[in-house]
């Protein structure tokens, strides 16, 4: 490696005795470490310009006082032990060091918002994250395939930038899927490759958010959103959810420049927003003049009846930005997702993109464009809804086995489900503080990723329960776990699985 040395040949100084100390000084300062290879001679005299028997000098002298060793077929390292002359010379040198007055007070950086995390100080036997998949389900011989095939056929891409909206291969499959999967007719160029749904809502933020805009969201919503649009100094307004999701009755009627929703899975109750809702949604946006985020963050996975159009499928005035992610169906670890805008968008949409980071590794993209393109993706959706399916129904069983007739939300579609907690239950916080202590991982609504404004309907009466990382064996065992767990509570907590099965379970 190189050293940063600079020799100043017009000084009184001779360069040996220059290079000497500069040398000293480094080891002494802690910028060449004990044990710090240095170069050799001939390579250090080379990048400075010097005679190479000047440099020998200069080790030899360093070596006889204790700062170097040399070592034959190593080379010539800084002391791994210094000698106490060598540390009464870093005192001397720290105290000769001037005082150059007060440090000047910087500004404060001017952000806000704090990310969500599900980490856990303890090991969680059984953990019922909503935003986690399992390591088993991600495609690993297949992908290496794409991957390898995409490696060698490379070319010059590597070595030149991408689109900065994405690679249009990856864009224009990923138009064709929408057009199938949720009824949306969009162009490849409305569509922008982001690193996740995180920064697709980052780059939605960027164009439309400034201090004080008025941004509507979901109570209960995505953490991960609210901090996002807080960072920006939005001011948020919180709309009541139902059980037919977002109340669109209760959105102001004028002044809201975005409204960030999950439709078809509301997050994290997961209700699903009825066609005639979405309507007056539309319409409220269209006379309100505002822009929607469609946050459609797991809709490749439903169980039950037919998928509604997307909003976006419905939207004739591009008042609709569709938020989409393959973190649920690959790995959150891949971090590919996309913003679908509308027209009027476009030009702002990709300026954003090319400043915000000038698009995404090509790697990654090629081989999701080629894996999609190839019907290899369609083919791994089909087994994941499967074995999701198969989760999604035991945790159902397992819940009223150990618990009897729950209520429960979001059996349609998605990969976690709302459990609303009866009257005699203790209030969901202290339920996920006792099923922690005993090794399992649930969630009351402002946990994890979670949040909810003050007190809403749901938020001190709800458990979410995520079951797409664990399989049926561990669901039933978790369950279990759990229910050991609460039975140390008061008698009248309980229901008996045995009794209770017998009665209808009420399901929203």
């Amino acid at each position: 490696m190189a050293i940063p040395i600079e020799l100043d040949h017009s000084s009184g100084q001779s360069l040996q005795g220059q290079l000497f100390e500069q040398l000293r000084n480094l080891i002494l300062g802690g910028k060449l470490n004990p044990g710090t290879l240095i170069p050799a001679s001939r390579v250090l005299a080379e990048q400075l310009g010097i005679s190479r028997n000047t440099v020998l000098l200069v080790y030899d002298r360093l070596i006889a006082e204790g700062y170097l060793q040399a070592r034959k077929a190593i080379g010539t390292y800084v002391n791994l032990e210094l000698p106490e002359t060598c540390l009464a010379a870093t005192r001397r040198t720290s105290a000769s060091v001037p005082v150059r007055g007060e440090t000047v007070k910087r500004p404060v950086i001017p952000f806000i918002g704090q990310p969500p995390s599900v980490n856990h100080t303890q090991h969680l036997d059984f953990d019922f994250c909503p935003d986690r998949i399992g390591f088993d389900l991600f495609p690993h011989k297949i992908w290496r395939r794409f991957i390898n095939r995409t490696f060698t056929s490379a070319s010059t891409h590597f070595t030149e930038c991408c689109d900065p909206a994405g690679l249009p291969q990856l864009r224009e499959v990923i138009a064709a899927h929408l057009g199938v999967a949720r009824a949306i007719s969009v162009s490849p160029e409305q569509i922008i490759i982001t690193a996740g749904s995180q920064e697709g809502l980052n780059l939605a933020a960027r164009l439309l958010v400034k201090e004080g805009t008025l941004v509507a969201t979901e109570n209960p919503c995505y953490h991960g959103a609210k901090s996002l649009f807080e960072s920006y100094y939005a001011k948020l307004i919180q709309i009541p959810v139902d059980e037919a999701g977002l109340d669109v009755a209760q959105l102001p009627r004028e002044g809201v420049s975005l409204l960030y929703v999950t439709p078809s899975h509301q997050f994290p109750l997961g209700f699903t927003l009825p066609i005639e809702r979405r309507l007056k949604l539309l319409d409220w946006a269209r006379r309100c003049g505002a822009f929607i985020i469609e946050d459609d963050y797991d809709s490749d996975f439903r169980y039950r009846g037919s998928p509604l159009t997307a909003l976006m499928g419905l939207d004739d005035h591009g008042c609709v930005m569709y938020l989409g992610t393959f973190s649920k169906s690959m790995g959150a670890g891949l971090r590919l997702g996309y913003l679908v805008v509308p027209k009027s968008l476009i030009p702002a949409a990709r300026t954003a993109k090319a400043l915000l980071n000038n698009g995404n590794a090509w790697l990654d993209q090629a081989t999701m464009a080629d894996f999609i393109q190839s019907g290899a993706y369609g083919n791994h959706l089909r087994r994941m809804r499967n074995i999701y399916s198969k989760r999604h129904d035991c945790l159902i069983e397992a819940l009223r086995e150990h618990f009897g007739p729950v209520q429960l939300s979001g059996l349609e579609s998605g990969l976690h489900l709302a459990w609303h907690l009866p009257d005699n239950y203790p209030d969901a916080s202290e339920l996920r503080a006792i099923a922690l202590r005993h090794g399992v991982g649930v969630y009351s609504i402002g946990s994890g990723t979670t949040f909810a404004f003050g007190k809403c309907g749901y938020s001190a009466r709800t458990l979410v329960l995520g079951f797409s990382s664990l399989n049926e064996y561990q669901i039933r065992a978790g369950v279990r776990r759990m229910a050991d767990a609460f039975a140390g509570l008061p008698a009248d907590f309980v229901f008996s699985g045995t009794d209770a099965r017998a009665e209808p379970a009420s399901i929203l």
